[in-house]
């Protein structure tokens, strides 16, 4: 009977760190900016509230990303790797000199039309984005840190969504003050220095076949946690379908993000 391994896919070889990476890059496929509710946010086919209930919902996911990025340093025992690692917490959280990426998302808040208050008491935050975002978190503090630094490697994308941000908002939507959008401007250049270093540690660390592909099934989590959230805005906030859920006070929600 003739031998017909050399014909059979090779899953045992690891990829080069070339490949590696290429596949790595390939998941960008998947990053939510494909997502329908992007794909009408930049077409400029989203009303005020529902430009509202994204950036009330992605608040938290922006208060949440320091708190991962902290349990990533408690759980690496590497200086150099905290040294650099720490500077993401402070983009965020802000430092003397610069208030950060979360104050920024605030005055996004109110750009839009947001009350601060909110915006930070998180009420119109979504029962599906809070559980996304609570089980990236999870993960992140029970992942080994060079998995859970894996995780962030949707970073690779966000410049792109960042300038489609930039690009699209001042044309469809002239009713957000334009200065609201200093996130976004933020974002680009410290989420491309942040490529660099969580991509240095993956390619270093996922070295076996095995290994390689696990980083990718970590990368696609991530991936799907992004999808997930704007599932639930598209659920609430297109299709009109109020989640299962109350809360003292009455149904969700306790308050309109229609102003107009």
């Amino acid at each position: 009977m003739p031998d017909r391994s050399d014909s059979l896919p090779d899953t045992q070889t690891p990829w080069t760190t070339t490949e590696f990476e290429a596949l790595l890059r390939a998941k960008g496929q998947r990053y939510h900016i494909h997502h329908p509710f992007h794909k009408a946010m930049y077409s400029g086919q989203l009303t005020p509230a529902q430009i509202r209930g994204w950036v009330a919902n992605r608040y938290y996911y922006q208060i949440m990303i320091p708190q991962k990025d902290a349990a990533i340093l408690a759980n690496c025992p590497n200086r150099e790797t905290r040294v650099k690692w720490i500077q993401r917490i402070l983009d965020h959280d802000g430092y003397e000199g610069d208030e950060g990426g979360i104050e920024a998302w605030l005055e996004l808040g109110e750009a839009v039309g947001l009350s601060r208050d909110e915006v930070i008491d998180c009420r119109h935050v979504l029962p599906g984005v809070r559980f996304a975002v609570d089980a990236y978190v999870s993960f992140a503090r029970r992942a080994t840190w060079q998995e859970a630094a894996c995780s962030s490697l949707t970073e690779m994308f966000a410049p792109e969504i960042h300038q489609s941000r930039l690009s699209t908002w001042p044309e469809h939507y002239e009713w957000i003050d334009a200065s609201g959008l200093k996130y976004f401007r933020k974002r680009l250049s410290e989420a491309r220095r942040d490529v660099e270093h969580g991509l240095a540690i993956t390619l270093e660390h996922f070295k076996t076949r095995a290994e390689q592909e696990h980083a990718l099934s970590i990368l696609q989590f991530k991936l799907d946690i992004l999808w997930t959230m704007l599932d639930a805005m598209t659920m609430a906030y297109i299709h009109n379908t109020p989640p299962f859920h109350t809360c003292e006070g009455g149904p969700w929600p306790t308050q309109s993000l229609d102003k107009s």
